[in-house]
């Protein structure tokens, strides 16, 4: 009986760690595709081979926001779109062609907008694609053209999703795929690494700075690119994910969380996550994030 009391003991003490997981909602920017692609692989290929990934690993659907600007003359990239509707996932608008709200209007931005919605239309109904993510996570460098934006995106019931974990995992894609044409297997490999290596140390960050901000852990919402190193790293960044105590969750529930619900109201010409513009308003102090390997990416397999 003692040692039954001891392992009710010990299953109790795991149960704070277990209600306090973290969820964490996975969202896709630039669709079709971000960045190049290996010779002979089409926008269309890198969905059909991700589409098994997720279900695999029984993930709830995922936004994916879209620039229709990429469909022009490009009938494996609306091809990829219908695939990805079809594999049960979701879209949101993410400006016809991926403008930035520092170096344009609030009435041009606008105008990129509305000029998304019609492929928006086609691929589904009017209420389950009022999702908008920022080009650059760009939300204006004035005051006036921020709130210009925000009141704008509100009359037309769009809903900001917001992002709190970012590693920038769009560096690697073109690099992949010029690796890949290459047959460099030597540094696919460093490509992977690199990649696991990256994402943990800023998921980590980015934890510590929700506790920073808001004093408690929260739910969270992942910015990635589909491309062509998706397939590919994937399953191990889902890996990882699991590995660090997050659970899958929609778009919906993740930023049911109140903390979705504070607007820092910061500008500048380079806004950044949530977090970061908390962060930044309030003048805190980022922990330690090591660097990215931008250069060695941006020159690998040239």
């Amino acid at each position: 009986m003692r040692h039954a009391s001891r392992a009710v003991l010990a299953l109790l003490a795991l149960l704070p760690h277990l209600a306090d997981a973290e969820k964490v909602a996975i969202t896709f920017d630039d669709l079709p595709v971000n960045g190049s692609l290996p010779a002979g692989v089409t926008e269309a290929d890198i969905v059909r081979r991700v589409l098994p990934i997720f279900a695999e690993r029984g993930l709830p659907p995922m936004v994916g926001f879209i620039n229709a600007r990429k469909l022009e003359g490009n009938p494996a990239g609306a091809e990829a779109l219908q695939l990805w509707m079809a594999g049960g996932q979701r879209v949101g608008n993410h400006t016809y062609g991926h403008i930035d709200l520092t170096t344009n209007s609030p009435e041009a931005f606008q105008r990129e907008i509305d000029q998304n919605e019609p492929a928006l239309l086609l691929l589904a109904a009017d209420t389950q694609w009022r999702w908008f993510r920022y080009p650059y996570l760009h939300e204006g460098d004035t005051t006036e053209k921020r709130r210009a934006v925000r009141d704008y995106l509100q009359r037309r019931n769009y809903t900001i999703a917001q992002t709190t974990l970012d590693y920038e995992d769009y560096l690697w894609n073109s690099a992949y795929a010029r690796c890949v044409d290459k047959k460099d297997d030597k540094a696919v490999a460093w490509l992977r690494s690199s990649y696991i290596e990256t994402a943990s140390a800023y998921l980590d960050a980015n934890r510590e700075m929700a506790r920073i901000v808001f004093g408690r852990e929260i739910s969270h919402v992942l910015l990635l690119h589909l491309g062509a190193f998706s397939p590919e790293i994937l399953p191990s960044l889902f890996d990882l994910l699991r590995a660090k105590g997050f659970e899958p969750a929609t778009l919906e529930e993740a930023q049911s969380d109140a903390a979705y619900r504070s607007d820092p109201d910061y500008v500048s010409t380079n806004t950044g996550t949530l977090l970061e513009q908390h962060m930044d308003a309030k003048k805190l102090q980022y922990p330690r994030i090591p660097p990215k390997a931008r250069k060695e990416l941006a020159a690998i397999c040239m």
